[in-house]
């Protein structure tokens, strides 16, 4: 899974499978458009936005290989603050929270909502994990979380290629190489085999990695 999937309009109808889906996404990107126009006090809280309904449906009328990037581009085009992304993270599937992981460099300044990516860092759902290490939590999960997250792609198989801009927290952090050669230490007593990315990020670090 891409970091970075196509996000205009364009990019994303191309993708789509048909026509009707297509008009589908059309009327789905109008709602969400209308709703970040309307203000907070105008619609009850408890009815769901028309546009937070087609969130939740975008896999089933754009197909599962586009519902990412239709659901990133709707919460982008409704302007979710971060109430709406906290709520639609914890009510939402796997899937849905991925996206709102996705949104976060789009939406929202600060930390504000680097709780979500905490908590998808701590699931065992490899696609939050990835999702997770975008750009917004590399600009904002402290040292020891992101040391810990990136600890986790190692072992659980996720590609240190999506971690957005890996090689910069990781220069010159000595913590985390010796984090790194402690792993690959336990591994090699073991008897088991060290992750192939695992020379590549202690390099990084700006130690020399020793034969692993």
């Amino acid at each position: 899974m891409t970091q970075s999937p196509p996000r205009t309009r364009e990019d994303i109808a191309a993708r789509l499978p048909d026509d009707t889906a297509r008009a589908w996404f059309d009327e789905a990107l109008a709602d969400a458009a209308s709703a970040a126009k309307t203000p907070p006090t105008a619609t009850s809280p408890s009815i769901a936005p028309t546009w937070e309904l087609r969130f939740a449906a975008a896999g089933r009328h754009c197909g599962h290989d586009n519902a990412d990037t239709v659901r990133t581009l709707l919460l982008v085009e409704a302007r979710a603050g971060t109430e709406t992304l906290d709520r639609l993270y914890r009510h939402g599937t796997a899937a849905e929270r991925r996206a709102v992981l996705q949104a976060l460099p789009a939406l929202v300044e600060g930390p504000h909502a680097v709780h979500l990516v905490e908590d998808a860092l701590r699931t065992n759902d490899t696609s939050l994990v990835s999702a997770a290490l975008g750009p917004y939590g590399a600009a904002h999960l402290d040292p020891h979380t992101w040391r810990h997250a990136v600890l986790k792609c190692l072992f659980t198989g996720v590609p240190l290629d999506a971690v957005a801009r890996l090689a910069q927290r990781a220069a010159g952090d000595g913590e985390l190489a010796r984090m790194l050669t402690d792993y690959a230490a336990e591994r090699t007593a073991a008897g088991r085999d060290v992750p192939r990315d695992l020379g590549r990020l202690l390099t990084l670090t700006g130690e020399k990695p020793k034969e692993l």
